[in-house]
């Protein structure tokens, strides 16, 4: 079963993503009180904990959920491989893939300290479709893979 390891915001742009438990998702918005938030196609970045272990295996095992800047962080599912439109249902919340990965900023705090960063290649960004809560341990499903 994939699921949500972690949820994380910030209550302003450029400070680091702190975890919550739970959050309130809402349309045309994202998370509620995350500084990202906004009605736009990037509204939350998905990041998988698969992700995270590859950048740890090669000695970076301080990184922590919510380093790469990823509102949620999953496990069991690799979001990067879910082409764009595809549904998913996060908790009792359902969202769309709007983007996979994205350009680098000029060299994040992560590629600055490694070397590298997964994100801009394995992270994903997503539209609230349903709105609602979600929380730590909630399920992560595929609800319709986008043929596109």
């Amino acid at each position: 079963m994939a699921k949500i390891v972690s949820i994380n915001i910030s209550e302003k742009k450029g400070v680091v993503k702190v975890p919550v438990d739970k959050a309130t998702l809402k349309i045309n918005h994202g998370i509620v009180n995350d500084a990202h938030a906004g009605n736009w196609h990037r509204q939350i970045s998905l990041l998988a904990k698969e992700s995270i272990d590859k950048m740890r295996e090669r000695g970076f095992d301080h990184l922590k959920f919510g380093d790469f800047a990823e509102n949620i962080t999953t496990e069991g599912i690799n979001v990067y491989k879910l082409p764009v439109g595809t549904r998913l249902t996060l908790g009792e919340c359902e969202v769309e893939v709007t983007q996979i990965g994205k350009k680098c900023h000029g060299g994040c705090e992560i590629k600055r300290t490694t070397g590298d960063c997964v994100m801009p290649r394995e992270g994903i960004f997503v539209k609230v479709i349903s709105e609602g809560t979600i929380n730590i341990g909630d399920e992560v499903k595929i609800l319709k893979e986008s043929m596109v």
